[in-house]
């Protein structure tokens, strides 16, 4: 009975609550979280750049191995978006077997695959290394490359079984479960890396273990969390790794192993365009400004995750005008607080840039990297709200497109010609090209969608 109440008062609370206020409610949990990620994400790279000895070549080391980390995140992703879109929209429906099914299933497939690329990884980190960075990149950097990467495969498994877990409990409505995982995660990273990069003298070594220290952390307590409250339990029993949740974790996930997917990609193209063009200092100023820019889209991915489970539930119950309503209520306050955060960005680029690595050729390919981004910055609102609700009603084909627009389809074409018409400063604007080629790509998808709803409740076809 208890249970029953529980159930209905989720439903109820999905269904009928204002859309600007659930989403408000759901969303500032998100958004913290994204937020603590994203200073966590960019600790290492500042820390490393304050090591005594060769800060630009363990900055630019640290820059080199994001794209394995970027994959890494890509297939954890994959995972927790495919289990959590189906997760939430069977909720919606009032199937909860299946719901229970594909969160026991999603986890353990994900922790299997982790396990699977830490030791293929590790066994062959030497090609790993060469292979992501710059053929000009020096000695030292390559060994810091090998060293940082070797000990972040290890983090694999609990790395992407965290970001099923966050993922599903975000699905069902439990956001702040959700951030306090991350975030005790992240506290943990960001009070680890200065007593062991700078202290005990650990260098991108202690980077590294502070990382996975901090993921191990937030596996646990997001374990732990997932089992509170009226979230659903995961059990062995529930497992079912067969033809059909496979399709349905492809169909809602593969947006994500796209977007993460080709993130990576397309940061391995940079950072070998970068070396190509202007050597070392070029693929820290990249890496800086890539990692800055990350920091300025949490806040909008945050809000989006928060519009996510809004969306998934609502469009599982039918209620495809409280979809959509939500939607045009997150592009319009994204692009308002991302024009704002351009502004200051632009202003402000040498500043921000110089906070991490104060050697002068870096920061000029920074300054103008950064103030490119930030031109185009507000067209992410409705690039990244567009993807997240393709992905969130299940239209697998049109999200996938969406979301291989900005990190793909238009900026590995732009990596590889502009800077051999420009030089450096072609590195610098490829990103601020591909970002508004983006938007011509995701916007028809998007509305071409929203057309054919009303305002009727309509049965839900899953």
């Amino acid at each position: 009975m208890l249970f029953m109440n529980a159930k209905e008062d989720r439903y109820v609370k999905m269904t009928t609550t204002p859309v600007p206020k659930l989403i408000t409610q759901l969303a500032v949990p998100t958004i913290i979280s994204m937020l603590v990620t994203g200073i966590y994400n960019t600790a290492d790279t500042f820390f490393v750049s304050k090591i005594p000895e060769n800060p630009t070549q363990a900055t630019a080391a640290v820059g080199i191995v994001f794209p394995m980390m970027a994959i890494i995140q890509a297939i954890g992703f994959f995972y927790g978006h495919g289990s959590g879109n189906y997760l939430s929209r069977m909720l919606g429906a009032g199937e909860k077997e299946k719901a229970s099914d594909m969160a026991s299933t999603g986890f353990v497939m994900a922790v299997l695959t982790g396990l699977i690329v830490a030791f293929i990884g590790n066994e062959n980190i030497d090609w790993i290394a060469r292979f992501l960075a710059s053929e000009d990149v020096s000695a030292t950097t390559l060994q810091m490359t090998r060293e940082y990467g070797c000990i972040i495969l290890i983090g694999a498994p609990f790395m992407m079984a965290q970001f099923v877990i966050n993922n599903q409990l975000r699905f069902q409505g439990s956001a702040m479960y959700a951030m306090v995982g991350l975030l005790s995660g992240a506290i943990i990273n960001m009070a680890l890396d200065p007593l062991l990069i700078l202290v005990m003298s650990m260098g991108v070594r202690g980077a590294a273990v502070a990382t996975v220290s901090g993921q191990i952390a937030s596996f646990l307590i997001l374990l732990v969390g997932s089992r509170k409250g009226e979230n659903i339990r995961m059990h062995l029993r529930n497992v079912h790794i067969n033809g059909y949740y496979t399709v349905q974790i492809i169909n809602g996930g593969l947006p994500s192993l796209f977007r993460q997917g080709l993130a990576a990609i397309s940061t391995t193209l940079l950072n070998r365009a970068a070396g190509l063009w202007g050597g070392e200092e070029a693929i820290a100023g990249m890496t800086i400004t890539t990692r800055v820019f990350m920091l300025m889209s949490c806040a909008l991915i945050g809000f989006g995750q928060g519009y996510q489970p809004v969306c998934s539930f609502n469009y599982g119950a039918g209620l495809t005008g409280r979809v959509k309503e939500g939607y045009w209520f997150c592009v319009k306050w994204g692009t308002i607080f991302l024009s704002a955060i351009g502004v200051v960005c632009f202003v402000f680029a040498p500043q921000v840039i110089s906070i991490f690595r104060d050697d002068p050729p870096v920061v000029a390919i920074g300054t103008v990297a950064l103030r490119c981004q930030a031109c185009v910055l507000p067209l992410s609102g409705f690039i990244v709200i567009s993807n997240m609700m393709l992905q969130s009603i299940g239209k697998g084909v049109k999200a996938t497109i969406t979301a291989s627009a900005r990190n793909g389809l238009c900026f590995i074409p732009m990596i590889l010609i502009l800077p051999t018409i420009f030089g450096l400063t072609g590195v610098e604007i490829s990103q601020t090209v591909a970002d508004v080629l983006s938007l011509f790509i995701s916007v028809p998808l998007a509305l071409s969608e929203i057309r054919k709803w009303n305002e009727e409740i309509v049965p839900y076809e899953g």
